[in-house]
């Protein structure tokens, strides 16, 4: 079976975004790999240097990080005065799950459908993230339950793979019309697991055929609807590839992802302190296989970890040619995402 939308070749970015990586050193060049986390709510001077120095793409925040409208709107501010058009990204998704409480969606995902306000809920809360200063969400879930006990029940738009496909074409589309980047989740899904790659280290053992039956549908419904991100996650699936987890796969990301599906937006890791992700090696060493395997941005939730993983993954492009290079080609895609305006619906 051919999922491929006959796009057979990774993204090229456009001659704008080459120049501009082109004009970055390597130093700032290794930064807009990295999306990183911090306590409080205000930016710490750490922080603020990182995205005046170029050596960070931007921030993810939490509910420790968000106050009130008046607060976030200063701290957004302050994280675009630093410079370089920083991602300033959030988990929106619907219902519980929303790291800025006084916007939507406050349907859940499973609400959504049922009310027939996917797209409509994606786009009202898209204009007020907006508004905020937020230029992501980390959402919508593409995931399927396809067991009874799928841990991603809760957070899914429904069981049934064309519903979901469905409701992640209209919820992009939303995201699009309101101006804020989506980022479809988890790659290649995670919906035949009992737990979560944050609590567990999780093998789903479907065939390729199930995978593509099921699983991977919504994605392709995802990057139709022209979604800008796509989170890969860090379940281990032996059909796909028998050595490695999701995130630290090129057969998954660029074989897969890329080559098979089309893909040509931005690939961002879920959280690299996961401990499904930890599992397999040190917070330096994920960093670097998921590079290496052909995602374009490193989440990092944990307490110091962008330090020593900037510093490492530095050390490795200096040394490394061919990591260099891929270095280069993901920061080129992350720097087109940042220059882009609000998206077009489809």
């Amino acid at each position: 079976m051919t999922l491929g939308l006959g796009l057979l070749v990774a993204l090229q970015p456009g001659g704008a975004a080459r120049g501009a990586v082109a004009e970055l050193s390597l130093e700032q060049q290794v930064g807009q790999l990295i999306v990183l986390s911090f306590a409080g709510t205000t930016v710490p001077p750490y922080v603020r240097d990182a995205l005046d120095e170029r050596r960070a793409a931007g921030a993810i925040l939490f509910g420790k990080n968000i106050v009130d409208p008046v607060q976030l709107r200063a701290l957004t501010l302050s994280l675009r005065h630093a410079g370089g058009r920083p991602i300033v990204a959030v988990d929106q998704e619907g219902g519980p799950i929303r790291r800025v409480p006084w916007v939507g969606p406050t349907r859940s995902a499973p609400e959504q459908v049922a009310a027939g306000t996917v797209r409509a809920d994606a786009g009202a809360a898209a204009r007020g993230l907006r508004s905020l200063g937020i230029t992501t969400s980390l959402a919508p879930v593409a995931d399927v339950p396809s067991v009874r006990d799928a841990a991603i029940s809760a957070r899914a738009f429904a069981r049934d793979p064309r519903v979901v496909s469905e409701a992640v074409r209209q919820s992009v589309r939303g995201w699009r019309t309101g101006g804020v980047a989506a980022a479809a989740k988890h790659f290649p899904g995670i919906g035949a697991a009992p737990t979560t790659t944050d609590d567990a280290v999780v093998t789903i053992r479907r065939s390729r055929a199930e995978l593509e039956k099921v699983d991977l549908l919504p994605f392709v419904s995802a990057i139709a609807a022209g979604v800008p991100l796509v989170m890969v996650g860090h379940a281990r699936y032996p059909a796909l590839d028998r050595a490695r987890i999701a995130s630290q796969s090129r057969p998954i990301i660029e074989g897969l992802l890329r080559q098979e599906l089309g893909f040509r937006g931005v690939v961002v890791t879920d959280s690299l302190e996961a401990r499904a992700s930890l599992a397999t090696g040190s917070i330096t060493t994920v960093s670097e296989r998921a590079i290496r395997a052909g995602a374009d941005l490193v989440l990092l939730t944990g307490r110091g970890s962008y330090a020593p993983v900037y510093r490492y993954l530095l050390a490795v492009a200096r040394r490394d040619s061919a990591f260099r290079a891929r270095v280069e080609e993901s920061a080129a895609r992350v720097l087109a995402l940042k220059a882009r305006g609000p998206l077009p619906p489809r």
